[in-house]
């Protein structure tokens, strides 16, 4: 089985590289809080002071970091995991980031014989701690194969959409839905309130129809019930969001909705709210 460097164990990064480590793959993690990692290293994993000394170790990489800035530092630092990756390794970026960056990735990988994914992830800690994600990978067919097996540990909807960039191109996708999905449960929830209804009751009801999903399955109970743990930070949909804009704006495409879905959050956050999980939006709407 091929050796795994997972760099970022946080909310998500913990249970996805704990089910490597349980299928019998030796794991070397970094995350820059090691307390994060405690529990990786009681069942087995090897700490490493640095991305690119884990990375060395590793015949795969994996990286779970927070902004497309960690993923730049990350790859291209000095000492990082571009500059110590093991020849012929595979680096598998599946932070939610730019997909110009992913493609920056997949050259400078190339040009040292080195194989480069992105494969960003959707379906949150949930999905993470089930090894029920959903993962987007764009890159070259070899390289996904190879990774696929890996990838099978920690999702079950697993596709890749074409070359590099392509599954960051998809998370944008799927963010800018989660977003504007967020604001129709939220003001329907809210609405029902204000009119005197029991919001629990109308959820129960409407939920099961053709307003549900995802979020409003999983992410609405909490917040009825005042949870605000971040399952996602709002700080990071804010950070997918901003991607969203620029890579629409590259686009030359005008999304009303995500600009008012980013407006919202950006709402959420001035209230000191960005560390909390996205569903923090409903206690806005409250007021």
């Amino acid at each position: 089985m091929p050796s795994l460097a997972f760099i970022g164990t946080g909310v998500m990064g913990r249970s996805m590289a704990g089910h490597l480590l349980k299928a019998g793959h030796a794991v070397h993690v970094y995350n820059r809080t090691a307390s994060k990692a405690a529990a990786l290293l009681e069942a087995g994993a090897k700490w490493h002071d640095t991305a690119g000394s884990a990375a060395a170790a590793a015949d795969v990489v994996i990286t779970m970091v927070g902004f497309p800035t960690d993923v730049e530092s990350t790859y291209f630092g000095a000492g990082g995991v571009i500059e110590r990756a093991k020849p012929g390794a595979l680096l598998i970026d599946m932070t939610t980031s730019s997909p110009v960056l992913a493609q920056k990735i997949a050259k400078a990988a190339a040009a040292k014989g080195l194989q480069a994914l992105d494969a960003p992830v959707s379906g949150g800690d949930i999905g993470a701690r089930e090894a029920r994600l959903v993962i987007m990978v764009g890159g070259e067919e070899a390289a996904f194969a190879r990774a696929k097996p890996i990838f099978e540990l920690m999702g079950k909807n697993i596709a890749r959409l074409g070359a590099a960039g392509s599954g960051q191109y998809c998370k944008m996708a799927n963010q800018i839905a989660v977003a504007v999905g967020m604001i129709s449960w939220c003001e329907g929830l809210v609405y029902a309130q204000k009119a005197g209804l029991d919001p629990a009751a109308v959820h129960a009801s409407i939920s099961g129809g053709a307003a549900g999903g995802w979020s409003m399955t999983n992410l609405a109970p909490r917040a009825l019930a005042g949870n605000y743990d971040p399952g996602f930070y709002v700080k990071h949909l804010l950070k997918d969001l901003r991607i969203a804009l620029d890579s629409a704006a590259e686009l030359k495409l005008d999304l009303p909705g995500l600009t008012l879905a980013k407006k919202l959050y950006d709402q959420v956050a001035a209230k000191g709210w960005e560390d909390c999980g996205t569903q923090a939006l409903f206690r806005s709407y409250q007021g």
